[in-house]
């Protein structure tokens, strides 16, 4: 096949190039360029030189063409701008899912011609073809599994998609890596956010949305305990970062129109059951809701999961039912709905549920 893979300069990525490469594809690199001038202009340093200095030397020794594709204003326009609004409204939203959803398995297609025959890219997922549809699997390695981000995409994307490492442990995408003798062999894995590289969230809702000061009350009595700096730098559910003594805090609710923070002490208290929530926005992945029993859900990325049941009000609206409460029910975040390894797809969590 004729494959463009997408290329980021780190390992996963170059081992699928490679191993699509000797299994006699024709493979075409590409690297996007997604990085937002605003944000490197306060970096000192640009997060994207040392990746695409690593693209080209991958593609130097495995002689594959590089080409580099601009998505900047795609970036900004469906997902970078996505995430402020939905921050400011005080909701948690999770770019790299959009990311996927709308950039690199969105507009990429439509600027890469009819010349390719699919699109790999270096995430752990499996794909298996299951009544001419496209079932979206989780990874062996569940430390690494990227289905998560991926649970959004729809059929008609996972047609020209391949995950060439998707059934790889980690342990084994480093041993192939050494094995080429690639260039960025011995390179860490890279953390953060999709569109900002290296760029830490906090910072970068700084650089859009500044400071406001406002208060820390506590839910319980309405005392305020202190002050923060901008509601928009709090998740229900968090702990770390509150900054009092007479502990542990935890974040409780956001009032975006007071720019208040309600916090709480006795959030794991056995009468706030959190064991329930509403989703909308759903896409589900072979284009029709999955049953309403024995499911699984992760409401964030990692090997946690509950058992859960689904009530539904439509297609694209339910009530989800965790077995286990979980204390980090977060509006604006995605749950994604798995039965086994199958990934269905994903709801947007809208509200939190106490009935």
């Amino acid at each position: 096949m004729n494959i463009a893979v997408l290329v980021s300069g780190g390992v996963d990525s170059s081992v699928a190039l490679r191993l699509l490469k000797d299994q006699g594809h024709s493979v075409t690199a590409f690297y996007l360029k997604i990085w937002l001038e605003d944000e490197l202009s306060f970096l000192g340093t640009c997060p994207w030189q040392e990746d695409l200095q690593y693209v080209e030397a991958v593609c130097k020794q495995a002689n594959v063409p590089l080409e580099m594709i601009s998505l900047q204003k795609e970036y900004w326009d469906k997902v970078v701008s996505y995430t402020i609004s939905q921050v400011k409204a005080g909701f948690t939203p999770n770019p790299d899912i959009l990311c996927n959803q709308q950039v690199k398995f969105g507009s990429f297609y439509e600027k890469i011609d009819s010349r390719f025959d699919a699109i790999a890219t270096g995430h752990y997922a499996q794909l298996f073809s299951h009544n001419n549809k496209q079932e979206l699997h989780s990874a062996p390695d569940t430390i690494k599994d990227q289905t998560y981000f991926l649970s959004y995409l729809q059929q008609k994307q996972l047609q020209r998609v391949l995950f060439p490492i998707g059934h790889l442990q980690k342990f084994q995408v480093r041993e192939l890596a050494q094995q080429y003798n690639l260039p960025n062999k011995d390179r860490k894995d890279s953390q953060g956010i999709c569109f900002l590289g290296k760029l830490k969230f906090n910072e970068f809702l700084k650089y859009h949305l500044g400071e406001s000061e406002g208060p820390l009350i506590e839910i319980e009595t309405g005392k305020q305990w202190g002050t923060h700096n901008g509601f928009w730098y709090y998740t229900v559910g968090q702990r770390q970062g509150i900054g009092l003594a007479g502990g542990p805090w935890y974040v409780a609710h956001k009032d975006p129109e007071k720019n208040s923070v309600y916090i709480s002490r006795s959030y794991y208290s056995p009468e706030k059951h959190r064991s329930s929530f509403f989703i909308g926005n759903c896409n589900w992945i072979s284009g029709t809701p999955p049953q309403a029993t024995g499911l699984t859900v992760k409401l964030r990325h990692g090997q946690h999961m509950h058992n859960c049941t689904l009530d539904y009000t439509d297609n694209n609206h339910a009530l989800v039912i965790l077995k286990e409460r979980d204390q980090g029910i977060a509006p604006g975040q995605f749950a994604v709905f798995y039965e086994g390894t199958n990934c269905l797809g994903a709801g947007i969590i809208k509200n939190q549920s106490f009935a």
